[in-house]
């Protein structure tokens, strides 16, 4: 047996034995019983155009208010439910809408109401903005449901979840849209298209990251329902990785043409909150139960080599008290790319970086049709930037228009299988871990995503 690396077998989510060596290894299945006879490809599909698409939108917390605002601002939209558990939160979303055209109806009360708006038969799109626990289970539903879903990140924490999201959206022919806004922010967009006309060669290595100082809001009251973040963190590995996966495999093919074969993790001690949370219950007694808990390491690094020999490094910190960064890296065989620390730069030797000048040149030549359309309203709309406006407007442009989605079922799962992944590396010593082929041999031929707006573009935005 190959001692450098230990292969792991899944079998839904258990199974802890098997000495490789001296090291502890986990039993796992990545792969799944066979696929259906019937699988349909859902990478590149077009459902068909929707001169209106009518959404409704569950979870109004921390993500949900901020889609209703974007939305309501984009030309053939029809906003008509939403939903939360509190009914307070689905009030104060709809005060957003007060002086627009759209009327929804409200569902809440009950940890059911949102099946309820599943329901309906005169919606087109929903919308999961609601905890992590609940973005697949919710996902699978609308689609069953006869809609198409778009989900927050990550839509899924386990991997059967992420195979119920393939299975259930090549089924229905419903798309499962990962609500991956980091995709469609200005430098990622450049270099994706950069990457596209051969500015870098040959991709060789990327680079992402989820580093966020959330030490105090984790542990907030009122900041997340029942506390849900905060037991999200006690998990251990790279708990968020779609941030900073999503571009950059958006650039090295990912799922179309190229996909991952193996990944390793390594989390370090958790240094930060576990001490937090003992000096936090011993001044309110609100925070005993969580005194004796254990939480991921500060800091995770997952490492993930392609079938093309092509690597990938993720990172994952959100307690400790570094500037914010997402790290976005793209390096080829011509040049290469780097965003965090600011400025954004970019380099075709290894002896500098260009100037702010031949920067600039750079941008004019190769910026993307989405940004020359709408990049200038889109940063006067709320939202980290005028990243989540591209996103939700390219989104309804595709539906308008019966164009792919650009971020499909298999995106979804793929990065977010990251997580699962991680975890089961970390708690046996960086064991290496197959890494799930979600679209079962479509990567060979799938086509990569290109940023231009094709035959859609149509769309306005009512700004």
């Amino acid at each position: 047996m190959n001692g450098r690396r230990s292969f792991l077998k899944l079998s839904g989510m258990a199974g802890m034995g098997m000495a490789l060596g001296h090291t502890q290894a986990a039993t796992l299945s990545t792969a799944p019983s066979p696929p259906p006879a019937d699988r349909f490809n859902m990478c590149g599909y077009a459902a068909p155009a929707l001169e209106t698409v009518r959404v409704g939108i569950i979870g109004l917390g921390n993500r949900g208010p901020g889609a209703v605002e974007q939305l309501s601002k984009i030309d053939g939209v029809d906003i008509r439910a939403l939903c939360d558990l509190r009914r307070e939160k689905a009030e104060e979303a709809l005060q957003l809408l007060q002086h627009t055209p759209h009327k929804p109806e409200l569902y809440t009360g009950t940890e059911d109401a949102w099946k309820k708006l599943c329901d309906r038969d005169d919606l087109d799109l929903i919308y999961v903005a609601t905890p992590w626990h609940l973005h697949a289970r919710m996902a699978a539903q609308v689609m069953e449901s006869g809609k198409h879903a778009a989900v927050e990140v990550p839509a899924a924490i386990t991997l059967d979840e992420c195979w119920n999201l393939v299975r259930t959206s090549e089924r229905t022919r419903k798309h499962c849209i990962i609500l991956e806004n980091c995709c469609y922010d200005f430098f990622e967009l450049l270099t994706l298209n950069m990457a596209r006309q051969g500015f870098f060669g040959e991709i060789i290595h990327c680079e992402g990251a989820y580093i966020h100082d959330l030490l105090e809001p984790n542990f907030l009251k009122d900041n997340y329902h029942n506390m849900w973040r905060l037991k999200q963190n006690m998990r251990n590995g790279n708990l968020y990785p779609t941030h900073g996966a999503g571009p950059v495999s958006q650039i090295m093919n990912i799922n179309r043409g190229d996909r991952f074969d193996y990944l390793v993790s390594v989390s370090s001690n958790d240094f930060m909150m576990s001490a937090k949370v003992r000096e936090m219950a011993a001044q309110d007694v609100f925070y005993k139960p969580f005194a004796n808990s254990r939480f991921r390491g500060n800091i995770n690094t997952t490492t993930i080599r392609t079938v093309k020999g092509r690597t990938m490094m993720l990172q994952h910190d959100v307690t400790s008290p570094r500037p914010y960064s997402r790290i976005h890296l793209v390096s080829g065989t011509k040049g290469i790319a780097q965003k965090y620390p600011l400025p954004a730069r970019i380099a075709r030797t290894h002896e500098r970086w260009l100037t702010e000048e031949e920067f600039k040149k750079l941008e004019a030549q190769y910026l993307p049709d989405i940004v020359k359309k709408i990049g200038a309203m889109a940063k006067q709309v709320e939202g980290h930037g005028g990243m989540d406006f591209l996103m939700n407007w390219r989104l309804i442009d595709c539906l308008r228009n019966g164009l792919p989605v650009e971020m499909d079922v298999y995106d979804a799962a793929t990065w977010s299988a990251i997580a699962p992944l991680s975890e089961k590396s970390v708690a046996n010593r960086a064991a290496t871990l197959d890494f799930p082929d979600f679209t079962q041999g479509s990567w060979k031929t799938n086509l990569p995503v290109m940023p231009t707006l094709e035959k859609g573009g149509n769309t306005k935005t009512l700004l």
